[in-house]
């Protein structure tokens, strides 16, 4: 069950290496997340909330997170 927070740090949160590093984890594509997925994906709170973007992708809510981005 997502939390409140984990929607405001999904908008606020950049991806930190790779090849989107910098990005926003709402604004990955949802490709490189399904990648992950296959493969694993981080370990920790990073991890988490890229499978919860995932879920948000999916379902098509995208548009609920972007206006919490800064």
């Amino acid at each position: 069950m997502m939390e409140k927070q984990d929607l405001v740090d999904i908008a606020r949160t950049r991806m930190p290496f790779g090849k989107y590093a910098g990005r926003m984890l709402i604004d990955l594509p949802e490709e490189y997340l399904l990648w992950f997925a296959k493969q694993g994906f981080p370990s920790g709170r990073l991890g988490q909330l890229m499978a919860m973007t995932l879920e948000i992708k999916i379902e098509g809510l995208e548009g609920l997170i972007k206006p919490l981005k800064r």
